[in-house]
């Protein structure tokens, strides 16, 4: 993991989530929230879920807050609290890359899961790796549900990615 990597993951994290939220937007509130047996239960759920842990790995590595609810409980009641928290923070992890180095991603951290009450000590590129992958597998599970729905996503590949074609991701260098 680079700086141009997590420039680049989260430019895709905001461009796949903006889409998505597009999509689901077109949606009715009855066909976000219904259970269609994903592992948050519905499209709303999901997506919820998406901020929660952006918003804690965030956290970690901000020294920003914290989520105040756990794992599973409902964040954001309504569809239009959830497009706006979901497009803030993808503002919010597209400023932060912008901002990494590689001292700062080689550096360890050391945090403690909310998940089993562990505290775990690694390089910061694998809880930032994580991130991204968490993120991108839970979109992976919306994109199924909204094509239940009869919703096509369209691509999703990190090539199709605009960002790396137009130099706001990577330099010519890079290139």
């Amino acid at each position: 993991m680079t700086p141009a990597c997590v420039r680049m993951m989260a430019a895709y994290g905001a461009w796949m989530n903006g889409r998505m939220l597009d999509l689901c937007g077109g949606l009715g509130d009855a066909q976000r929230k219904r259970d269609m047996g994903a592992f948050f239960k519905s499209i709303h759920g999901t997506f919820d879920h998406l901020v929660y842990g952006d918003l804690a790995w965030m956290g970690r590595f901000t020294g920003g807050p914290m989520p105040g609810k756990r794992i599973g409980e409902t964040f954001h009641e309504t569809w239009d609290e959830l497009d706006a928290a979901r497009r803030a923070m993808d503002r919010r992890i597209e400023a932060w890359a912008a901002q990494v180095t590689e001292d700062w991603l080689a550096a360890t951290m050391s945090y403690v899961s909310v998940n089993d009450g562990k505290t775990r000590i690694l390089p910061r590129w694998v809880l930032v790796t994580h991130m991204f992958n968490h993120a991108t597998h839970h979109r992976g599970q919306l994109t199924t549900l909204v094509k239940q729905l009869g919703v096509d996503p369209g691509v999703t590949d990190l090539p199709w990615l605009p960002a790396l074609y137009d130099g706001t991701v990577l330099d010519a260098q890079q290139m």
